[in-house]
C-alpha cells in the first residue's frame, strides 16, 4: 500500500486531478455562460418581439395622422379660397345694385342705346364671312339660318 500511496501523492498524479478538476470547472463555467447565454438571447427575443409589434400597431395610426394633418391643410387652403370667393360675389352683388353700373354692362355687353342714340356695330372685313344670297336661305326658317351660323362658327 506504501506504493499505492506514493503514486496517489506523486506529482504527475496531483497534476493529472489538478487538470481534470480544472477541466471539470471551466466545463461547468461553460455551461452556465451557454446557459445565461440562452436566457438572455430568449429575452432579447421576447424584446424584440415586443418592439416589433409595437411598431406595427402603432404605424397604421401614424401614418393616419399624417395623411389627415395634410388633409387638413388642404381644406383649410380651400377655405381661404372659397372666402376669398364669397368676398368678389359679396363685391360684384353691392356693384349690381348701382343702376349705373347696370347701365354700362347693357351698353356693352347687350349693345343697347339710349332713345335718340344711334347704335352702330362694325364688323372686321377680314373675319367677315360671305352671307349665302341664294334664294333658299330667304325660304327657310328663321332658325335655320341661325342653326346654319351656330354650325360655321363651330367650323371657323
Amino acid at each position: 500500500m506504501a506504493g499505492k500511496n506514493r503514486d496517489r501523492f506523486s506529482t504527475a498524479t496531483r497534476l493529472r486531478l489538478l487538470g481534470e478538476q480544472t477541466a471539470a470547472r471551466v466545463y461547468r463555467s461553460q455551461t452556465k455562460r451557454q446557459a445565461r447565454r440562452s436566457r438572455l438571447t430568449g429575452r432579447a427575443a421576447f424584446l424584440a418581439l415586443v418592439v416589433c409589434s409595437l411598431i406595427v400597431a402603432l404605424a397604421y395610426p401614424m401614418r393616419q395622422y399624417v395623411s389627415q394633418r395634410g388633409e387638413m391643410s388642404k381644406q383649410r387652403e380651400r377655405m381661404a379660397e372659397a372666402e376669398q370667393h364669397v368676398e368678389r360675389l359679396r363685391d360684384e352683388k353691392a356693384r349690381l345694385q348701382d343702376d349705373a353700373y347696370i347701365r354700362r354692362l347693357a351698353r356693352e355687353h347687350l349693345h343697347y342705346v339710349l332713345p335718340g342714340e344711334t347704335g352702330y356695330t362694325m364688323i372686321d372685313p377680314e373675319n367677315a364671312e360671305p352671307r349665302p344670297t341664294g334664294d333658299d336661305s330667304a325660304d327657310r326658317p328663321w332658325y335655320s339660318n341661325v342653326w346654319d351660323g351656330v354650325d360655321n362658327a363651330d367650323r371657323g
